[in-house]
């Protein structure tokens, strides 16, 4: 497997592509696999923007990940404050 069918491949399992997009996720392995498989510096760029659009699209897709803020963590602190005292 080539180094961008690997990044590709990664980054759609992080973004839980199988579940939201599974259309786009087996087209953007197709492009990261054309793009690993051609020397052809026209081809690989048309695949490269290709991909790059995909790509984009599946981001758009993805469940959303809570992550706590500051503003998060400091209420989870004072709350165990209370909790112990």
């Amino acid at each position: 497997m080539g180094a961008v069918t690997e990044a590709t491949r990664e980054e759609l399992i992080n973004l839980r592509s199988d579940e939201t997009a599974p259309g786009l996720a087996a087209l953007a392995l197709d492009l990261a696999r054309a793009i690993d498989d051609t020397d052809a510096p026209t081809a690989k760029a048309a695949a490269a923007r290709e991909l790059r659009g995909v790509m984009s699209d599946v981001r758009k897709l993805a469940p959303v990940e809570e992550e706590g803020d500051a503003l998060d963590d400091l209420a989870r602190r004072r709350e165990a404050r209370r909790r112990s005292g």
